[in-house]
């Protein structure tokens, strides 16, 4: 079984966070995981890098497979992705809590894709968000047993799966589509030991 590492995306890192998004990591105009927010930098890769260099609490996680990058999962409040909170979908099944934290999405290197990377990226951000003072963590991810495909692309599901986030210890607590569910983890007084049952 191989070793799987999550550390948080800090500046000397960055190097790694581009080598998590595998093939994508040579168009810098791909989504670098900005989908929910809005910037001024040239690329969305140049204002992944900004973010990253400026937060003084890292906006991601890379995970590590026997020590080299495999993925790259972003978490943060909620309240810093107008993609999410303008979302009218969302915006009924959430609660107005400043300090809720989100996991926006997961990239994860093909070659390692089904191994638990995601779950283990998922069960860090847990932890991350927690640390942070964080009162909920919440996700949308995809049930992939509501899609009508046969077989389902990495990029249909960046979001995260519903069996990931169970896995971690979320629960439901509605959808926007039958196949689009809004999962959450209360943070008071968790742990991330508690958390992962898979």
């Amino acid at each position: 079984m191989q070793a799987i590492r999550v550390e948080t995306a800090t500046p000397d890192r960055w190097s790694d966070v581009v080598a998590a998004f595998g093939g994508r990591a040579s168009a810098p105009g791909s989504c670098w995981c900005q989908r929910f927010r809005t910037h001024d930098q040239p690329s969305n890769r140049d204002e992944l890098h900004r973010e990253i260099e400026a937060a003084d609490v890292p906006v991601g996680l890379v995970a590590y497979v026997d020590g080299s990058p495999a993925g790259w999962s972003r978490v943060v409040p909620r309240a810093t992705l107008p993609g999410v909170t303008g979302n009218r979908a969302l915006r009924r099944l959430l609660d107005d809590d400043p300090v809720a934290w989100w996991v926006t999405c997961f990239a994860v290197r093909r070659g390692h894709r089904g191994a638990g990377v995601g779950t283990a990226l998922l069960v860090a951000a847990v932890e991350h968000a927690r640390r942070h003072g964080a009162s909920v963590l919440e996700g949308h991810p995809v049930d992939v047993t509501r899609l009508r495909a046969a077989k389902v692309s990495g990029s249909a599901v960046f979001t995260g799966t519903l069996a990931m986030f169970e896995a971690a210890g979320f629960h439901e607590i509605g959808r926007t589509y039958p196949s689009r569910p809004v999962m959450r983890v209360d943070l008071a007084g968790t742990r991330a030991s508690d958390l992962c049952r898979a």
